[in-house]
Formats: structure tokens, sequence, C-alpha cells
């Protein structure tokens, strides 16, 4: 396997610079610098069935599989880094005329329906003629066209009908719709489109796309009871420098961590000054970014809108307004709790994680390695920046998993439960290099609870893999990404 660090990003198409074009495959630029020395190899191997370029970064102790990176190398210039989803899409557009894709602002949509669906036509509502077009007639926008991209639709939601119109008259065509706006959006779709359509989120991007890796096996094999097989040993991969830089597209090309910060600020203004006020109508946007800078403190921790109002001075009707604003626009998503018969004394409040690390540690204030290693919410950002990695494989598989986590009113608590049908995982998450047993009480007494569960996970911030139980295994945070 290729192990990528931070410090030496691929070259990612940018979401940014795709959006106001009228279609076409994107361009991106960035990459370079100066980097450890074991990273600064550049890999460039072609995907299997065509289309985009893999892009592979190799170190010292990958062996084999470096060496055959090695023989394949064509230059430093890429265009674009495949996505997971992607494949999904393809498959579910064979039996589905819609399809609907939501996610945050500058996670990839555009670029990778431009990249994966070049023979779409591709129109976005950021763009005014089109907009002024699809309010005037937007059948028009498809006449004579088969396969129709619309990004950003939830700026019209008038378009929604008349392709329900357009599939009930021919099962033929075929609509990817896209869009930044996520309960919102579908509110607008699911009776327009009730049976017609497909729903996906797309995520920032993760370390294993980073790294090539398309078709993840490590996270399934785990389900798999007796499939198990560990590697002897992995790589080292520092968390931190992840968790500063984050997963948006655009932020892997950045070089300077100081530009990583200006892109995160600008990020955060663009979102409360535009798509924050084109969803809803915002009293104070001091107010709002108080109760967003609260939450990113509580990043990975159960949800009680009572303190989040209290620490943030706003009302407690108006913080439950703008934290729903929140989930709307993608940048944060619940987690709600395992329940089970058999448990009565469980919390059912969900959990709140960011979608993107990077995001809720700018917002907590954390703009160094030394404040970040030192603060207390480092467990949360790290238990973020799992549960991207976890949400994104689940939202891969078919039919998709669910998350859950698990915490009693005692205060035991479980911080990821992975439901596939009826297989269960039990993922405790540890930012330490050295697991022990100790670690682990948690896991086992779930296991005790739910027998059923095929296995324990302890996943750590370090290079520890190896069993501490018969039904217990600890494995880095990346290793269930590839």
């Amino acid at each position: 396997m290729c192990l990528p660090p931070p410090d030496l990003p691929p070259q990612v198409g940018e979401e940014q610079k795709n959006e106001t074009s009228g279609g076409g495959k994107g361009e991106a630029t960035g990459g370079g610098g100066t980097f450890p020395r074991p990273w600064r190899e550049r890999v460039r191997v072609r995907g299997a069935g065509g289309g985009g370029v893999r892009f592979y970064l190799t170190s010292r102790n990958h062996g084999q599989y470096a060496q055959a990176m090695k023989d394949n190398i064509s230059g430093p210039e890429i265009k674009y880094i495949k996505r997971r989803l992607a494949q999904k899409i393809r498959e579910a557009i064979k039996s589905f005329p819609v399809i609907v894709v939501s996610g945050a602002r500058q996670v990839g949509k555009s670029t990778m329906l431009k990249n994966e669906f070049s023979d779409f036509f591709y129109y976005t509502m950021d763009d005014f003629t089109t907009l002024e077009a699809a309010h005037v007639d937007p059948f028009s926008l498809w006449k004579d066209k088969d396969l129709v991209i619309i990004d950003e639709a939830q700026k019209m939601p008038g378009v929604f009908n008349a392709i329900k119109l357009t599939v009930d008259s021919d099962r033929n065509r075929r609509f990817i719709i896209s869009g930044s706006a996520n309960l919102l959006l579908m509110e607008k779709i699911t009776e327009s489109l009730a049976g017609r359509a497909l729903y996906f989120d797309l995520l920032p991007m993760t370390y294993g796309e980073t790294s090539g890796s398309l078709f993840p096996a490590n996270f399934p094999s785990l389900l798999e009871v007796g499939e198990t097989k560990l590697p002897k040993s992995v790589d080292y991969i520092d968390p931190i420098p992840f968790l500063m830089r984050g997963f948006m597209p655009p932020t892997l090309t950045l070089e300077e961590h100081r530009e990583v910060l200006s892109w995160l600020e600008g990020y955060t203004k663009t979102y409360l000054e535009r798509d924050l006020r084109g969803l809803s109508q915002v009293e104070s946007l001091i107010d709002f970014r108080k109760v967003m800078q609260v939450l990113a403190l509580r990043t990975g921790n159960v949800l009680n809108q009572a303190d989040v109002a209290k620490d943030s001075g706003v009302s407690h009707p108006t913080t439950h307004r703008y934290i729903r604003l929140l989930e709307v626009s993608n940048i944060v998503q619940r987690v709600g709790p395992f329940f089970s018969n058999r448990t009565k004394r469980i919390v059912k409040s969900p959990k709140i994680f960011f979608v993107d690390p990077a995001l809720s540690v700018f917002l907590a204030g954390y703009y160094d390695k030394e404040s970040l290693l030192k603060a207390r919410e480092s467990g949360g950002f790290f238990e973020t920046m799992v549960y991207l990695h976890l949400r994104s494989v689940c939202e891969t598989m078919t039919p998709k998993a669910v998350l859950h986590y698990w915490r009693l009113t005692t205060g035991r608590e479980v911080d990821f439960v992975v439901e596939h049908g009826r297989r269960l995982l039990a993922i405790e998450v540890k930012m330490t290099g050295n697991p022990t047993v100790r670690d682990i009480n948690n896991l086992l007494i779930f296991l005790q609870e739910f027998p059923e569960t095929a296995l324990g996970i302890l996943l750590n911030s370090g290079d520890a893999v190896k069993w501490l139980h018969s039904r217990v295994v600890t494995v880095p945070w990346w290793w269930l990404d590839l």
C-alpha cells in the first residue's frame, strides 16, 4: 500500500475553479514545496478502466508495491483524483432515472461529476443565465438531451417537478442532481421524485482516496467473522498534520499551513455570507458564528443544545435553528444512539460531528501544532477525523451501513457502532500510540451485551497492530480506509 502524508499533497481538481465553467473536465494546479526526503517521490498510475489518474506517494518502507509504482512513472502533473462514490453513482444510474448528490461546498461535487460523467450535459444554477432559463422554462435545459447534470439545484426548486414529468414520460432519461444543501434539498424533491431517485452524500476526500484506494478491503473484512487478516507491521502516520489541514480537496494543494488557515478563514466567511443567507434568515451572523465555535469545541461529543445555548449566549430556540442550518448545509452531521430492547439505561441524545476535522480545529481557535497538542478537545477532533473515514466507507457499501454510538447513563460508551444488516462492529477511538487492554473495557462490555457483534476494534493514533483480546483488535486510524 502507498501512504501519503499531508505534507506533500496530491494535486486535486478544485471545485471552486470548476463551478463557473459550462462543462467539461476541470484542470487543477498545485503541489510542490520542500518536504521530508522519504515522501518526495511522485508516481503516476493510470486507473483501471481509463478515465482519471490516481496519484501515489511512496516511502522507503513500501517495498515491492513502491517499486511497482516506480515502473509506471510518467510525470508529476495530474488533473484529477478519482472518488469512490463515482462508481456507486455509475451503478445506480443504470436503474434509477434520478440520482441526488449532496455535500458541503468545496468537497468536490462539481469536479467529480464533470470528470466521471463527461458524457452528461452539465448545468449549474450558480450561473445566472442557466438559473434564468430554468425559471422561464426548465424543460429547455434538457431538450434533445438524455443525460443531464444539474448542479446547485436547490436554488431552483421548480426544476424538480419538471424532472419528475420528464422521467415519467421517458424512463430512458437520466438526471444527476447535485447541491450544497442537504435536508432542504431533500425536502424539495422528496414528494416530486418519490420512487424515482436515489440519494448519496459526498464527503471531503479521505486518506484512502488520496492514496488511490478506490475499493477499501480492510473494513469489509472486519465485518466478516473469521476473515480478519492483519499485517505484521505498518508505517506510522502522524494524525496531527491531517487534523490541521483537513480533507477538503482545495487544501490538499496548499504548501504552507498559513495558506490552509487563510483558506479555512475564507471558507467560513463565504459560508456565512453566501450560503447561509441563501438558506434562511439569520438575525445575527455574529451569534451564528458563536454557535459554530461552541459546537466546534464539542465535536465528537453528545449534543446538549441547552449547554450550547448557554455557552454561546444565544437563546435556546435560536440555537436549535442555527444547528439545524449547519446540518442543512452539510457542515455538521449527527450520529444517533444504538438502540436495543436489552439496554434500558441508554443515552438517547445524538452525537455531533463536523464533516471536516480541520474546520472544527480552526473554529475552536487552535491554529498551530503546539496548541492543538495541548488542547483538551484533541480527542474529539481525532474522533471527528475517524468519523469522516467511517462515514465515507459506509456510504460506499451496498446497502449503506449505518453509524451509531452506544452510551449508558452510567457513562460507559463505545464511540461507534457500525450496523450493516444484522452484522455489528464496535469501534473505540483512542488518541494513543500504545494501546493496552485497559483501553478496551467498554468494548468488552458491549461485546458481552451484544455477542452477535463481529468484532471489537480499537483505532489508535500510532502504528500498533495487534490483538488485545480474542475478539478485539487494535489498528491505526487510517488502516480501515485502505
